[in-house]
């Protein structure tokens, strides 16, 4: 699937998923130092859209209580945004 397959999906789903794994391997490793963490968490956030377009988050559960609030909570932001957006 590309972005010309569909407006809704910003970045390739192939991309967005690999990014988004990665990134989250590494923010999960006790052993990333704290630099890197903050380097990869934008990357994380930036995947979400695709994913969520995707349905990956209907489909499958993150288990780590703190990358799932961090996704949950950047999800609720973007949704709250686009509300707004909407009633402007």
């Amino acid at each position: 699937m590309s972005p010309q397959d569909s407006p809704s999906i910003p970045m390739d789903a192939a991309e967005a998923l690999t990014r988004f794994v990665v990134s989250a391997q590494l923010m999960l490793d006790p052993l990333t130092p704290e630099a890197m963490r903050r380097q990869v968490e934008p990357r994380l956030l930036e995947t979400l859209p695709t994913l969520q377009a995707l349905g990956v988050f209907e489909l499958f559960a993150i288990r780590d209580p703190a990358l799932h609030a961090l996704v949950q909570d950047e999800l609720s932001t973007r949704r709250r945004l686009l509300l707004q957006e909407a009633a402007a």
